[in-house]
């Protein structure tokens, strides 16, 4: 089964999506499952995993909406304030709902570059690995060395890497990437997405712009913790769900069957859908 892992649908006209701008350009409009379905059916992909866009319960609350009418979509990754006083409480309802396999804070818009860091988000982050969810970290290189304080009080936390932490591909600086990536996978509990990489690349970026992130990934991760996701619509900044998929199956060429299949779906099936009962 393969399986999207990263996907986002949203209606403008819900008013709570403040980084969606005019200036978008391509994606700056209305994104719903009849604009995905085809393009899933073209690359035999089965499932995907809605991730939230809004930092706003009313969005979780839309796209499980949206999840439970349309089959293709196996798992919602939601938002909600993890500062609350009743943060646990808030998470261990929302996990009511098992259309809900992980939350998802949108940790790079966070003015406190060290806000994984707190202290006082212990709470919410022990709801999660009690519900069965995931963390899915929205990380760029600035937010590795607190995300890796938040893992050393958090050893049961099921976490992954959303778009390889942003590598900045543009200017093609990864060496404090690279240590910051290979120290995060050194925790077990944590897979990381092979998505996002177009966007943080130039216009004109080839297969030779991602192949050097790519293996530092698949070196790290290894095979069963990396996780295949388009990160659409956000991709058609920069290349078309058929440019990405074929890259994505170009970097991948050299690999056993089994451990394509695996980062193509079988990874996302275990991380997100195994630990919530789904399949």
């Amino acid at each position: 089964m393969r399986i999207d892992a990263h996907q986002h649908f949203w209606s403008l006209a819900r008013g709570d999506y403040g980084w969606l701008t005019p200036a978008l350009g391509v994606i700056h409009r209305d994104f719903g499952p009849d604009d995905l379905e085809p393009l899933l059916a073209r690359h035999g992909i089965c499932r995907t995993i809605l991730v939230q866009a809004a930092p706003t319960e009313a969005e979780t609350a839309y796209l499980l909406d949206l999840a439970a009418s349309t089959p293709f979509v196996a798992g919602v990754v939601g938002w909600t304030d993890f500062e609350i006083g009743n943060a646990a409480e808030r998470i261990a309802e929302l996990a009511g709902n098992r259309l809900l396999v992980g939350l998802r804070p949108m940790v790079h818009d966070i003015a406190d570059d060290r806000w994984l860091a707190r202290p006082a988000l212990a709470p919410a982050f022990h709801a999660i690995a009690e519900q069965g969810l995931v963390f899915d970290a929205l990380l760029k290189p600035r937010h590795i060395a607190p995300m890796l304080d938040m893992l050393q009080r958090q050893p049961d936390l099921s976490c992954v890497i959303d778009h390889g932490a942003k590598p900045d591909l543009a200017r093609g600086e990864l060496s404090a990437w690279r240590e910051g990536m290979t120290a995060l996978a050194a925790h077990k509990n944590v897979f990381c997405k092979l998505s996002g990489l177009v966007t943080e690349a130039r216009a004109d970026w080839t297969l030779a712009t991602l192949r050097p992130a790519f293996e530092h990934l698949l070196g790290a991760f290894g095979p069963e913790r990396l996780i295949w996701g388009s990160d659409w619509p956000v991709v058609t900044l920069r290349a078309s769900y058929a440019q990405w998929f074929g890259a994505t199956d170009a970097l991948l060429a050299a690999l056993p069957n089994a451990e394509r299949e695996a980062i193509l779906g079988g990874n996302a099936r275990r991380l997100y859908l195994s630990q919530r009962g789904r399949n």
